[in-house]
């Protein structure tokens, strides 16, 4: 082969390898134009031009055919980047203890569709996983949209690399259920295309935030978060999820912050589940739960409407204060450089952010003087995005494989 023919091969080469990484900034907003695409690459323009046309022609992104500068930028003008408003979606399933909920996700955590959820967790997990499913399938069909593949979040770690819900708490499932090998079998049975997988609920929220929220630009994220029941944690580490030897790690809910507090579903006493979650909250401001809505919705809508009442107040408070001493212990463990809340906890920041941060720097080792930045989430339905990324991954690792 002569050194031409081996050159232009080298060239078509680097730029399939590169492929996914530009993908991936472009699916997490990063390179909003092809210059800066080129810069993140560190290829030539010609390489990155290629690139994008590459993924462009797989209808991932779209390439503005005129370039454009950004207000107040100098230099050349640059053809603007985005994710393609009709390429393929995952399919992204949620089930938690007040329902579950289907949607499509397609790139840059962009929800297309989503289907109304169900308002009652059945005991089978393969019937609840069925209408599920089956509720996403009927989004496609109405959509006529390519699926690349399906992610479910569910509220319970998921023992790796089994894929069983070791400790469903808060749904009448049997531990040890095996929702990824279900979920698969119910995708499969609906004709959708593409791999499944399935990841704890507040894992996957922590993930979409890094890519798309409050997290995005963090390298250590962690992120605290109430459900509709209970307390979970994650934490992602240079853009990926640490989610131990076994996937069960950050089980942050059973961190016990009150020694002579509550009975928690685990065995333990005071632990961050049943001292800051929404029935914690509602209790604590002497509210009796009503039948008609989530939790989580009449612990959030009290603390907003309700909040100059002194029961209410008090009890935001001392779920502020519960909240800040296992915040101050994990910042202790871990030193992220960024934490976000999601659920109720977001709700209590808004409420009171100067209590909670001050109780986290009083009780972490480096003080005030070393303070992690604490924000609420920002997307709505992130473990749904979330669950999507997950079925995105093998087209971000190699698009022209995943897709071709």
């Amino acid at each position: 082969m002569n050194g031409k023919a081996t050159t232009t091969r080298t060239k078509l080469e680097r730029g399939r390898s590169a492929l996914g990484p530009a993908l991936e900034l472009v699916h997490t907003g990063r390179a909003p134009t092809r210059a800066v695409l080129t810069s993140e690459l560190g290829v030539t323009r010609a390489t990155a031009g290629a690139v994008a046309a590459e993924l462009e022609a797989l209808g991932l992104i779209r390439v503005d055919s005129s370039p454009g500068s950004a207000a107040g930028s100098q230099g050349r003008p640059s053809h603007r980047l985005a994710v393609s408003g009709t390429g393929p979606v995952a399919l992204a399933a949620q089930v938690h203890a007040d329902g579950f909920r289907a949607a499509l996700v397609g790139l840059g955590g962009r929800i297309v569709a989503t289907a109304p959820g169900c308002v009652a967790v059945m005991a089978d997990p393969a019937q609840v996983l069925g209408e599920v499913v089956a509720a996403g399938a009927q989004l496609l069909r109405d959509t006529g949209l390519r699926c690349v593949g399906a992610g479910l979040a569910v509220p319970s770690a998921v023992a790796e690399p089994e894929g069983t819900a070791l400790n469903p708490l808060h749904i009448a499932w049997p531990a040890g259920a095996p929702v990824r090998e279900i979920f698969a079998e119910c995708v499969r049975e609906t004709g959708i295309t593409g791999p499944a997988f399935t990841g704890n609920d507040v894992n996957l929220a922590a993930l979409a935030e890094h890519r798309h929220g409050a997290g995005r630009g963090a390298q250590h994220l962690l992120c605290v978060a109430t459900g509709h029941r209970g307390v979970g944690g994650a934490l992602v580490l240079d853009g990926r999820l640490h989610s131990g030897s076994s996937g069960l790690a950050l089980e942050v809910g059973h961190l016990t912050v009150n020694a002579d507090g509550r009975p928690c579903h685990c065995g333990g006493r005071g632990c961050l589940d049943v001292e800051t979650d929404p029935l914690a909250f509602l209790t604590t401001a002497r509210r009796e739960p009503g039948p008609e809505e989530s939790l989580l919705k009449q612990a959030g809508d009290l603390l907003r409407t309700e909040y100059d009442d002194a029961a209410v107040r008090n009890a935001a408070e001392e779920l502020i204060d519960r909240l800040g001493l296992g915040l101050a212990g994990l910042v202790n463990i871990l030193n992220p450089d960024r934490i976000v809340l999601g659920g109720l906890h977001r709700d209590l920041l808004d409420a009171d952010p100067e209590r909670l941060r001050a109780v986290v720097a009083d009780r972490s080792l480096w003080g005030r003087s070393g303070s992690v930045p604490i924000l609420p989430c920002t997307l709505a339905h992130n473990s749904l995005v979330g669950a999507a990324e997950l079925a995105w991954q093998p087209v971000l690792d190699d698009p022209l494989a995943a897709l071709t």
